[in-house]
């Protein structure tokens, strides 16, 4: 299965050395701009409220990422692949202090990979509408 998100090794071991910092619950959100110029942002869990306007791409270093609903559906066509700079990135990411930033390149999905992430969308969203279909309606109404 292709992978929305990638992280390279040095992204990998600046996570482990959060983990070790401020323990296992690290989530990333992908920045839409303004003042961390579309950076990958690592939060403690609970610092940063996810909802229906954010999509899951997948898990880097054990840590759920998600980027903003409109942002995605600009980026879908590319797989993320969050890496390290030397430098203080922006304010509101955990590895400030530590002197380095993670820093998200890009390469566009091919088409035979492109392919295969619609057919999983399909997949999930018809597997979403039957659980919901399936659910007493108290559960839906939540």
């Amino acid at each position: 299965m292709v992978e929305r998100v990638l992280a390279t090794a040095a992204a990998v071991e600046l996570i482990e050395q959060l983990k070790a910092k401020h323990g296992p619950g690290l989530l990333f959100h992908q920045s839409g701009g303004c003042c961390d110029n579309s950076a990958a942002n690592c939060y403690l869990l609970g610092e940063l409220t996810i909802g229906a306007g954010d999509v899951y791409l997948g898990d880097i270093g054990g840590c759920p990422f998600f980027i903003g609903k409109a942002q995605y559906e600009y980026w879908r066509h590319t797989q993320l692949i969050i890496d390290v700079i030397e430098g203080h990135g922006g304010t509101f990411s955990l590895e400030g202090p530590e002197g380095k930033a993670f820093h998200t390149r890009s390469r566009v999905f091919t088409d035979a990979e492109m392919a295969e992430l619609d057919a999983a969308d399909r997949q999930h969203a018809l597997s979403t509408t039957t659980r919901q279909q399936d659910a007493p309606d108290a559960e839906r109404t939540k």
